[in-house]
């Protein structure tokens, strides 16, 4: 993992003693989701079957959290072992029961609610206009579709690549919950199957215990949404670049397949 201080969009990761990763907010309205994970991920680990941090304040002013190192890098095995893996993991996460959760900080569905409008408020007003009006019917209907999903379920909100690690060839850890929250649990399955070889999807799907049509229609928008947020950000931090892919992968996923 790249540990030089400006990785992450919320918070910034620092290697110590190569044994510690600590983490600092970027943003003010950041440090109480750190201490949010330093409440949640505790008591969520030992119901886990892979490994994922456990952070402890080291400071309070300024806030710092720190947790043991997750040795390995973002997978590249798409092994039918590592779906296997994922899949358990995602099991036992979605398992998990959200009035205990709730408890200990975990975003409630109001909370999920409340930003799916707002992110979507904003792709209507920043997104939209700037796709081709062939694609306006579609892109409006997924809007739709993402503010239509439940919020009922223990999920990870933000499972990609880069937060799945791999040692030696095999899934070593789950990382980064930042985004957690009590939310739809077909956002978990947006990668697996659709942004990943479609062999290492169906193994996840299979560990699971099945994916119903529903959950898979509805991680297919999510998988849909997921560049709006590229577009979104690029316009955060002035990036026109950023910006521009992002629109390009917009109209690349919402045409047709």
């Amino acid at each position: 993992m790249n540990f030089d201080g400006e990785n992450g969009w919320d918070s910034s990761a620092t290697l110590v003693d190569e044994r510690w990763v600590e983490r600092r907010p970027r943003r003010a309205e950041v440090e109480a989701q750190l201490l949010r994970e330093t409440r949640l991920l505790p008591w969520l680990a030992p119901r886990l079957p892979l490994p994922v941090p456990i952070p402890v304040v080291v400071s309070e002013s300024p806030l710092v959290v720190r947790h043991p190192l997750i040795p390995g890098e973002p997978i590249e095995d798409y092994t039918p072992d590592n779906g296997d893996a994922i899949g358990r993991f995602l099991r036992a996460l979605h398992d998990t029961p959200p009035a205990a959760a709730l408890e200990l900080g975990l975003p409630d569905a109001d909370h999920t609610r409340r930003e799916r409008t707002w992110a979507v408020d904003r792709c209507r007003r920043e997104v939209l206009p700037l796709l081709p009006d062939s694609l306006a019917a579609a892109a409006a209907e997924l809007l739709e579709r993402i503010l239509q999903a439940p919020a009922d379920t223990v999920v990870h909100a933000d499972l990609g690549p880069e937060h799945v690690l791999a040692e030696s060839g095999r899934v070593s850890g789950i990382i980064d919950f930042g985004d957690a929250q009590l939310g739809d649990p077909a956002i978990d399955f947006a990668w697996v199957l659709f942004g990943a070889p479609s062999e290492f999807g169906e193994a996840v799907a299979r560990a699971y215990g099945g994916v119903t049509p529903d959950v898979r229609a509805r991680a297919e928008s999510w998988h849909r949404l997921g560049p709006w947020y590229e577009v979104l950000r690029g316009h955060d931090v002035d990036d026109p670049a950023m910006s521009s892919d992002g629109v390009t992968a917009v109209i690349e996923r919402l045409r047709p397949t």
